[in-house]
Formats: C-alpha cells, structure tokens, sequence
C-alpha cells in the first residue's frame, strides 16, 4: 500500500496531489520532485507506480519479490538499489533483516519497504526537518534512507559486541563447568552474525560507487555531484560496520575454537580421573581374585595371620597408590 505521496519544492513539501498519477508533471512543473513511499505492495499496485514512472520492469520484480542482496542496478530512465535494514533482538540473540528498494529519477524517488525493522517515516521526517539537503533532489531521499540504515548497523554491531563479551565471560569463567549448551550458543551466534554479514558486505561496492571512491568511484547517474560527500560519510561508516563484523565473526570462531579445547581437557581430566580409580579397584581385585583360586596348594592359606596380613597389604597399596596420584594431580 501507499504509506505516503508528497512533492517537495525547494526542500519544503507541499500538499500531495490528489491522485499519485498527476505527481510527477506536477513535481516537474514545479522544479520539486516527488518521494512516494509504498509498504509491501501488491503487484496490482504497484503496476500502477511502475507504469506511471516508467520503471524497468526487471527492478519491478526485484522489488515485488524482495528477497535481494544488497545492490545498486543502473537503467535508461532510474537508478535502483536495494538496501538490507537490521534489527536485533538481545533477549533471543536473534538478527533479523527487511528490505528497502528505493528508485531514483530526475524527478522521482520511490521506496518500497518490506519487513518491520526499516519504518522510513522518520527518515521522512528528520530530512524534511533539513530542508537544504532536501533541496538537493531525489538523491537525498537516497542518501538519508542510506545513512539510516547504515547508521543502525552501527547499532547492532555494539549490541553484538556487548553480548559477545558477555557470552565469552560465560565460556572462560571457571564456574561454567563447561555446558554442554554453550557450543550451540556460540554456533547460533555465529549465524547471526552471518545473517548480518549477508546484509553490509554486499552494501560496500554500491556505496563505494555512490561515494565516488576507489576504482568504482564514476559518475552515477540521478545521483547530484553536490550531495557524494554525505555518501563518503556513509562508506565511512559502513566500512567501520564491516570491520567490525569482521572482527566478531574472527572473535566467536575463536571462542568456539577454545571452547573445544576446554572440552577436551576436561575430557582428558576425568579420563584420567577414571583411570586412577580404575587401578586402585584394580589391586585388591587382583589379590581377592589370586586367593580365591581355591587351590590346594598356596602358600600363607593355613597361616593363622593370613587375612589380616592380606587386608592390611591392599589398604597399603590403595594408599600409596591415592597419594601417588594426588601428587601428580589425577585424582
């Protein structure tokens, strides 16, 4: 559905025009432009938009089925990019992400939003509350919808990082008895990470382009000379994003890494711990097993001493062997 439809001239909005079709002559014949914002819209709707702003019907079905990587697609009459938004939710470690696929005119933004975690109507508002900007045209809308979303990868990653720290106290500290919980912890983690890797490491080349940087750094078309220096802010920081996704994924792998080794150590430890009482059951089993033979013959079997001497060996054996292995640390 259409959220919201609004020319804007000078960088002030006027009154919407009554029906999205007459926007665009309208925004043009004015010098404005018009930004209409659509919410998961129905292919019968959005045929409309696609028809009335001569939209490439390639990015139209980008668009309606959502499920992109993060891209920027460059046509005859528009210029399409698709970014990923994300959400965190501390309480189940969970990442999840939206969509948002913005084309740019001469005269014309339109954004399409699916999912819960992008609600563009307070980028709407922040950038009508900065009207010089606004100014500049479509590209504006482009780069505040960017530097959103990109400002909130921000977010999530200190969120990340701070739960990070927390799952990686839980797995070094000496009272976690080494759950066997914590190994699909750290994998899950791991995923969501992943998921949020899937939505800034696609990003980097589009706003490498937009900025005007490095070896793809030509001319854009629809996007304003004027306004490549906030899109450099935005690389900027979405180059820190990445890093830090770096760092994180690096950091869990490593943390699962000595997870497992913690594991094994244990492991080796109660081995070893087993074994030691193992070979102290051992010996008197051995002693009560030679003299119940029940042969004739063997010595000490008529001696009156006979069962105290042999008692009074295995309770010296066990002791020397139990301070044996205390001092070498098996028990």
């Amino acid at each position: 559905m259409i959220v919201d439809c609004a020319i804007y001239r000078e960088g002030h909005r006027s009154e919407g025009p009554h029906d999205f079709s007459d926007a665009l002559d309208e925004a043009r014949s004015a010098g404005g432009f018009v930004w209409i914002g659509l919410h998961e819209p129905t292919a019968d709707e959005f045929d409309l938009v696609a028809q009335e702003f001569s939209l490439h019907p390639l990015a139209v079905e980008d668009a309606l089925k959502a499920h992109q990587r993060p891209k920027l697609e460059v046509y005859d009459d528009s210029l399409f990019v698709v970014l990923k938004p994300v959400g965190y939710e501390p309480r189940s470690d969970t990442v999840s992400s939206g969509e948002v696929m913005i084309f740019l005119g001469d005269s014309f933004a339109v954004t399409v939003r699916h999912g819960e975690d992008a609600p563009l109507g307070a980028v709407r508002r922040r950038l009508e509350r900065e009207p010089e900007l606004l100014g500049e045209g479509p590209t504006s809308v482009l780069y505040a919808v960017a530097d959103a979303v990109v400002d909130h990868y921000l977010d999530v990653a200190t969120e990340l990082q701070t739960d990070l720290e927390e799952l990686e106290t839980e797995v070094f500290s000496p009272d976690s008895g080494g759950s066997r919980y914590t190994a699909s912890k750290i994998y899950n983690f791991k995923r969501q990470i992943l998921e949020f890797r899937r939505a800034t490491g696609p990003l980097a080349l589009p706003m490498t382009r937009l900025a005007g940087v490095g070896t793809y750094g030509g001319k854009v078309p629809f996007v304003e000379d004027r306004v490549r220096p906030f899109f450099r802010d935005v690389h900027d920081h979405l180059t820190r994003v990445n890093e830090s996704v770096e760092g994180l994924d690096r950091l869990v792998s490593d943390i699962l890494s000595a997870h497992l080794a913690q594991m094994s150590v244990r492991q080796n430890d109660d081995m070893r711990k087993i074994s030691a009482w193992a070979a102290m059951a051992a010996v008197p089993t051995m002693i009560a097993g030679i003299y119940g033979m029940n042969f004739e013959h063997m010595p000490e079997l008529r001696w009156e001493w006979s069962y105290p001497v042999v008692i009074l060996v295995m309770v010296g054996l066990e002791v020397l062997l139990f301070r044996l292995f205390k001092r070498r640390g098996w028990m």
